[in-house]
């Protein structure tokens, strides 16, 4: 199932061009499973054989990402926790998942909204706690927009060079998706280190003024 509904998505980004990967994106920052390695990198390979312009995809994929997380921030806003914590399951939102989500908001704040735009499945669950937190709305809308931005740039970039040495990957999107993952694991594993550190600092900073508010 889930492999005919990668085809499908990887037929919009070819057939829908910026469009499909709005939409796409968009339904890879909410709660929907679409994976964003069969989006950006297809899309960046074709703008390089002309068909759209790299910085074109780059911004199409930011705009649906921030509409996307910014829709599901809102919604997770009017339905409250006890809501998501009942049915949350229905959209494969598992209880463990929400609350590494909202233990990452509330230690990090606006810091660990970019950051988890960086890292595997949170990326898409962080907008969720976000909302239930009620963060400061344009605060949240400025490192989503940045780090979904950042993100959309380096798959693009990452992307286009592994489908231009390898396009056959083209004719099975699922393969493209894992291969893709397995390269950007250096990338992954960086922003893993970059979230450790931080959290180290934050610990530190807290030890070190107790009574101070939190950032």
């Amino acid at each position: 199932m889930l492999h005919a509904w990668i085809t499908t998505w990887f037929g919009w980004v070819e057939h829908w061009g910026y469009g499909g990967v709005i939409v796409l994106m968009a339904m890879e920052s909410s709660i929907f499973p679409v994976p964003s390695e069969i989006v950006m990198p297809p899309a960046a390979f074709w703008a390089a054989q002309g068909k759209m312009n790299f910085w074109g995809v780059v911004a199409a994929g930011t705009f649906g990402s921030y509409m996307g997380s910014a829709i599901t921030y809102w919604v997770a806003q009017w339905v409250g926790r006890p809501f998501i914590n009942r049915y949350g399951k229905y959209f494969l939102l598992k209880p463990s998942q929400i609350n590494s989500a909202e233990g990452w908001i509330r230690d990090f704040g606006v810091t660990g909204v970019f950051i988890a735009r960086l890292l595997p499945v949170i990326r898409h669950l962080i907008s969720i706690p976000a909302g239930i937190f009620k963060m400061n709305f344009t605060s949240f809308s400025v490192v989503t927009i940045t780090g979904a931005g950042f993100w959309c740039f380096i798959l693009s970039w990452f992307g286009e060079a592994v489908i231009g040495q390898n396009p056959e990957l083209l004719q099975s999107p699922a393969q493209m998706s894992h291969v893709i993952k397995a390269k950007l694991l250096w990338f992954v594993a960086a922003v893993f280190v970059l979230g450790a550190m931080t959290m180290l600092v934050k610990i530190k900073m807290k030890k070190m003024n107790p009574s101070g508010a939190r950032s």
